[in-house]
């Protein structure tokens, strides 16, 4: 706004016998001040504002203030957003009378301006004597989740109400018909953003937002832990990708004392393990006997500690014979070094900051599941070429804060990724230092001051399948691995044994297999970084392999391990099995409007992608058992996109060719080609984005 206009206002409200009245009258008159931006009608009303400030002498009180106030109560649910602020402070809205402000926002909403009563509520502080599931219910059947969070910020007891609502309509037995039932004229209603799984992640991100505890809201965390469990035994008695040892732990800690959760594990030892191995599970998660059937209750009588001697030694046995298949640490077990103590570290530190040193890092935590805050780290990795360092993160903070010096440990690894002589290796880093990030504050910045980083992440991208000990005949079979141990197998010739990767990482001691472990993850980024400096060319890289990745990392890196360690992903999505069913000849060509599918529940990525492709996707939640697909096609003529195990289940239940096995372990936009050259869809550029997303 130019000097010259503001002048002009000014004289103008000096002129007037009442400024108030006169901006009044002016807004009421003109369509100017209804538009986005800074119109003249904004202008008008931001100079009055500070006029006002500057004449004290100006605000009125009394029945003409009531009278402007009544006014201009009519104007604000109607107004840009930037003109409520300056409109409540010339008014003084604040000083009217609270039951009158009340039976005005209720008059909006009882009118259905739901968003515009929230606003005026927030912004005149009417929360704590307003209805907050009435008030919020609209505001989240419009899609409003972020409106709602704010109407609450400011008032904890409002943010626990809430949650316990919120979390009363994720009780399974709570019919979510009868919230929505009043409000199905609503404009924008958006009725597939209020089921159990979004309402579910809503009130997890309010749990971190508000820093409440998860205890408040019992029905999301134990489906959470439902689906842990259900996780857990399918990593172990499915995939078998998880120790005994390691899934006894998180077991354990899932289920507790929890009645509901020790039930359903009777449940699924029963569907995994004969009586003999489900009482054994029972007797060592400590369920009470009175939980068990009879049949279980009685094997549970005739268990001898010998059980305990021999499966282990079988497990022993079967961790030997693994041992050919599996990349190993080539540096002896005694240059392995577990770091507790500040005077073991700072010896560590000393070999560590050497100029021209080439260092591979690695972190580990605890896996969240998905339950509340982000992973905090438990264990640091540093390998160097003769040995390799296990930082104990939490010890060594613990004892750096009671001595006052809590700075030191970040002032170390902000010292390492910050020297340009160094040269770090790691594989995600950008996931790393969040993490890092989430554990110690004081290490916020640690990503933009990098210097001498390589992300082996970003080499992934670029690197060749084919090894060079690799023959063409072998790599059309793709590998199930995937990630590092992926790069590992085709750089090393051998993957990495992931077996502990989804281990408590913060339990004490550590068991050997996870301190070889976490070696092993450090230890063979040199490994990889020697032999790709070496022969880039070998695996498609560039001769100046050094010098374009050095200080550099991917655009976008992506956050390392966040699937596995937070989010638990649906079971079958672990199992990658490429189609099954080839036609005996293509079939003819179908646009993609023609194409209807149902998604598995562990295909989602691939059925947004479709989706944008203009293809007709319904997607199973997560809750959904995979034959609810087989009933979707059934009625609605449409063919089943899965992957793993359920396919072979769910094909026998359509007819031929309207089932499809995708690989789970390529990315979306690949396994979406698979389906369309598949199938023959031929995609043009006016199906992108024909339907709604």
């Amino acid at each position: 706004v130019s000097r010259q206009l503001k002048e002009e206002i000014r004289r103008g409200f000096a002129r007037l016998e009442d400024p108030l009245a006169g901006l009044l009258a002016m807004l009421e008159s003109s369509s100017d001040w209804k538009g986005k931006g800074h119109s003249l009608g904004y202008c008008i009303t931001t100079e009055l504002q500070l006029w006002i400030k500057a004449h004290p002498a100006v605000p009125q009180s009394g029945t003409q203030l009531k009278k402007l106030q009544a006014r201009v109560l009519g104007m604000l649910s109607q107004c840009p957003a930037n003109l409520l602020d300056p409109l409540i402070s010339i008014y003084q809205l604040h000083t009217a009378d609270r039951n009158y402000l009340l039976e005005h926002v209720s008059h909006l909403y009882l009118q259905g301006n739901y968003k515009e009563a929230a606003i005026l509520s927030i912004k005149l502080k009417l929360q704590p004597d307003q209805d907050v599931e009435k008030m919020c219910t609209p505001l989240l059947l419009q899609d409003k989740a972020n409106l709602m969070e704010d109407y609450v910020a400011e008032y904890p007891e409002l943010q626990k109400k809430l949650l316990q609502i919120l979390d009363t309509w994720c009780d399974p037995s709570f019919n979510i018909r009868e919230v929505t039932r009043p409000y199905q004229g609503l404009s924008r209603y958006k009725p597939e953003k209020f089921n159990r799984r979004v309402l579910s992640k809503l009130v997890f991100r309010l749990l971190e937002r508000f820093n409440i505890d998860p205890a408040l809201c019992p029905n999301v965390v134990n489906q959470r832990h439902l689906r842990t469990l259900n996780y857990l035994f399918y990593k172990r008695f499915v995939e078998k990708t998880m120790t005994e040892e390691n899934w006894a732990d998180h077991i354990q800690s899932t289920v507790g004392e929890n009645r509901c959760l020790q039930g359903h594990l009777v449940q699924s030892l029963l569907r995994h393990c004969d009586m003999r191995g489900a009482a054994r599970w029972a007797r060592h998660c400590r369920v009470p006997p009175e939980m068990l059937p009879q049949a279980v209750a009685e094997e549970l009588q005739k268990l001898h500690t010998q059980d305990r001697v021999e499966e282990v030694t079988k497990a022993d046995n079967y961790e030997a014979s693994k041992k050919k298949d599996y990349y190993q640490l080539p540096i002896p077990r005694e240059n392995i070094h577990f770091l507790q103590t500040w005077e073991e570290t700072l010896q560590c530190w000393e070999k560590v900051l050497q100029p021209g040193q080439v260092v591979g890092v690695d972190m580990e935590w605890k896996p969240s599941f998905g339950m509340v805050g982000k992973p905090r780290v438990a264990l640091l990795q540093l390998a160097l070429k003769d040995e390799v360092f296990l930082l104990d993160v939490p010890r060594l903070l613990e004892q750096a804060e009671a001595e006052g010096e809590k700075d030191k440990l970040p002032h170390f690894i902000q010292m390492l990724y910050s020297d340009a002589a160094i040269t770090k290796l790691g594989y995600g880093m950008s996931g790393d230092l969040s993490s890092l990030a989430a554990t110690c504050s004081a290490l916020k910045g640690t990503e933009k001051q990098m210097q001498g980083v390589v992300d082996l992440l970003a080499v992934d991208k670029q690197v060749d399948g084919l090894s060079p000990d690799q023959s063409h005949e072998e790599r059309r079979v793709r590998q199930p691995e995937k990630g590092l141990s992926l790069l590992v197998q085709h750089v090393l010739g051998k993957p990495l044994d992931k077996t502990e990767q989804l281990s408590n990482w913060e339990k004490r001691p550590l068991r050997e297999e996870q301190i070889l472990y976490a070696a092993s993850d450090a230890y063979c980024l040199l490994e990889i970084y020697e032999r790709l400096c070496k022969d880039p060319e070998s695996f498609g890289l560039g001769s100046d392999l050094t010098e374009s990745l050095v200080g550099k990392q991917s655009k976008k890196p992506r956050a390392k391990k966040q699937l596995n360690k937070q989010e638990a992903p649906s079971p079958s999505g672990q199992e990658c099995q490429g189609p099954r069913t080839e036609p005996s000849q293509p079939p003819a060509p179908i646009s993609p409007q023609e194409f209807s599918v149902v998604c598995d529940n562990m295909l989602h990525g691939l059925g947004r992608y479709l989706r944008c492709l203009g293809v007709d996707v319904r997607l199973l939640d997560n809750e959904d058992d995979h034959r609810k697909a087989a009933e979707i096609a059934r009625e609605e003529g449409r063919v089943i996109l899965t992957s793993g195990l359920p396919y072979q289940t769910l094909r026998s239940q359509v007819g031929e060719g309207r089932c499809f096995s995708v690989n789970c372990s390529e990315k979306a936009k690949e396994q979406a080609l698979q389906v369309l050259k598949h199938f023959n869809v031929q995609v043009s550029p006016s199906d992108i984005f024909s339907r709604c997303q």
